[in-house]
């Protein structure tokens, strides 16, 4: 296993938080978007828009010469303004976007658990993501505790208890 360690992200991180919005919209590679395309869509730019909110919280992997490979972050949004993986007001939603070479090693569990971790000490009772069906990154989300609360037009809505 490569080497990696977590540490909070800060504004600087947003073009790549950017980055990995993309990686995580393009997780199949036989559709892959370019980057202009995945972030010109309102529901994608939701999650990095204005980075870094003052309830923005998230967390950023980076490799042993400190290059970032992956992050985790969590934003609140509005019953008016819903994301796609929307619970109720005052639920952040989650968004992870992992490099693909670092996939599979562990990064993802280390980043989901940092993050729930910041989202229980800053009180939340619940954390919430969106995720296509078939996406293999389901089984990571239930490894970690998320259910399915909502299921819709190829995607899921899962949400995870922290108390």
């Amino acid at each position: 296993m490569a080497e990696f360690t977590i540490r909070p992200a800060a504004p600087a991180d947003g073009g790549f938080l950017a980055d990995m919005v993309v990686e995580a919209a393009n997780w199949r590679a036989s559709a892959s978007r370019p980057r202009p395309v995945v972030l010109a869509d309102a529901r994608h730019a939701a999650y990095v828009s204005g980075w870094q909110r003052p309830a923005d919280r998230g967390v950023v992997a980076v490799d042993a010469d400190d290059r970032p490979v992956g992050a985790a972050w969590y934003r609140l949004f509005g019953a008016d303004r819903p994301s796609m993986g929307f619970v109720a007001a005052g639920v952040p939603e989650l968004v992870i976007g992992v490099r693909p070479m670092w996939r599979a090693q562990g990064v993802g569990r280390a980043l989901l658990r940092a993050l729930a971790d910041d989202a229980r000490t800053d009180g939340y009772a619940r954390l919430a993501l969106s995720v296509d069906h078939d996406n293999f990154a389901r089984d990571l989300y239930r490894s970690e505790g998320f259910a399915v609360v909502a299921a819709d037009a190829g995607r899921v809505t899962m949400v995870r208890r922290l108390r």
